[in-house]
């Protein structure tokens, strides 16, 4: 185009969109200001660096295609070329695909890790523990180097004295920090601490990341005692912040939580013990006002109230006992007197046939007692003298002897039971005796 000849507005705004179209650049930079309204056909939004500022668009299928949802203050990384938008005669450039730069990636990663940790119930408010009212041993995690470990110490010394303190020094930044970090955690709660601080000072996002780190998270969660956890200042909230049992502010703010004020404590025992004095005292007047209401109770000062009734009761039922005396004896004895009279009636009617009928009883008695003792008599003679017949001293009697062996006084029966020489003993009617065996001779005698 001829320099000297005068174009119009489009085609000048025309010339520069070609120039700038040959234009192209990979661009990074922080998201400013950001338009994604429904309808749009393209994502609008300014990019900047402090310095200066770049509009952008993006269509609508290249933007949903890079994954990355647009907020103020990213840090994204850009490619494309410029352009102009001849309508407003306005410089733009057109994204072509984007990904987050930096910072802004590591948010997303943050922001990934941090989703899953919370749906697995990490951070769940009834899955934090309470700490410890007056913990002895207080285990505290960071880099022995730093400022936090000073104001850690300093605080614990000022406000509460009393506790032993662990110290588990660690490196907090670097791509060793997670392990050494989730070490220092196991070895403060396996020396028994209490309760335990994972605290570092102030820095960049990138500083903080090993806070960031599930290694971290998950050793914060498997500690067997609560965890407190004072990182950064106040607007900086890591995933260890969110899975910790107490998250504090600043490294200072984390140990006065777990630290007691002495001069609070000492506030707080005064307070009881006024108030135990109080109730103690209160408790001797409560006694002594009941103590004073029984003692002036008329069975404490008169006896006659307690034996009274009981005294009178006696006399009533003495009175009642001499009076019924002398009328239930009369009663009885005229009984008596009537019963004696109809037993003589009775007896004077029933004594003599009783008399006669006994007196004949006694007479068959006797008769009958006299028949049975000489049947008896005679059964038992009979008896005697078939016993006598049978008796082997009868047997013996009439010449009969028994013959037995000397050892055993075995009944010897028959010749073969005894051999020649052998003794036995011969029982006769009339004593015994001793003999040898000269001869043996078997005889067989018709039964």
């Amino acid at each position: 185009m001829p320099e000297n000849r005068a174009v119009s507005v489009s085609e000048a705004v025309a010339c520069a969109k070609r120039a700038l179209e040959g234009v192209r650049l990979r661009v990074v930079g922080e998201v400013s200001e950001f338009a994604d309204k429904p309808g749009y056909r393209a994502a609008y939004f300014t990019v900047s660096d402090g310095s200066a500022a770049m509009s952008c668009l993006m269509w609508r299928e290249q933007y949903e295609a890079s994954g990355v949802v647009l907020r103020c203050g990213m840090l994204v990384e850009m490619a494309g070329h410029f352009s102009a938008y001849a309508a407003k005669g306005r410089m733009q450039f057109v994204v072509r695909s984007l990904s987050l730069a930096g910072e802004g990636r590591l948010r997303l990663q943050v922001a990934e890790l941090a989703r899953r940790l919370e749906a697995e119930g990490l951070m769940h408010p009834e899955r934090k523990r309470a700490l410890p009212a007056y913990p002895g041993r207080i285990g505290v995690v960071t880099s022995p180097r730093g400022k936090a470990v000073h104001d850690v110490l300093r605080t614990l010394r000022r406000r509460y004295p009393l506790a032993e303190i662990l110290l588990a020094g660690v490196p907090v930044e670097g791509v060793e920090a997670p392990s050494a970090i989730a070490e220092g955690l196991d070895v403060v709660a396996a020396a028994h601490s209490d309760v335990v601080l994972l605290v570092r000072g102030g820095g960049s996002y990138e500083d903080l990341m090993p806070f960031n780190n599930e290694q971290v998270a998950r050793a914060i969660v498997a500690c067997p005692v609560p965890v407190v956890t004072g990182i950064g200042h106040e607007p900086d909230t890591s995933i260890a912040d969110m899975v910790a049992d107490v998250r504090a502010s600043t490294p200072t703010a984390a140990a006065e939580s777990v630290a007691p004020s002495v001069e609070e404590l000492g506030a707080t025992l005064h307070k009881m013990r006024r108030m135990l004095g109080r109730a103690l005292q209160h408790r001797v007047q409560a006694a002594e006002h009941r103590l004073g209401l029984l003692v002036r109770r008329p069975v404490f000062t008169d006896c006659s109230v307690l034996v009274g009734p009981a005294a009178q009761a006696l006399d009533q039922a003495g009175i009642a006992l001499r009076r019924s005396l002398p009328e239930r004896l009369q009663r009885d004895a005229e009984s008596l007197y009537r019963l004696s009279g109809d037993l003589e009636r009775i007896g004077s009617r029933m004594l003599p046939p009783v008399h006669d009928r006994v007196e004949r009883l006694g007479w068959d008695l006797g008769r009958a007692a006299m028949q049975l003792m000489g049947r008896a008599g005679d059964s038992v003679g009979h008896t005697a003298a078939r016993l006598h017949d049978l008796s082997p001293v009868a047997i013996l009697g009439r010449g009969y002897a028994v013959c037995r062996t000397a050892d055993a006084g075995s009944v010897i029966r028959s010749a073969t039971q005894v051999s020649l020489g052998d003794r036995v003993n011969v029982l006769l009617g009339e004593g015994s005796l001793g003999c040898v065996v000269e001869s043996t001779e078997k005889e067989k005698h018709d039964g």
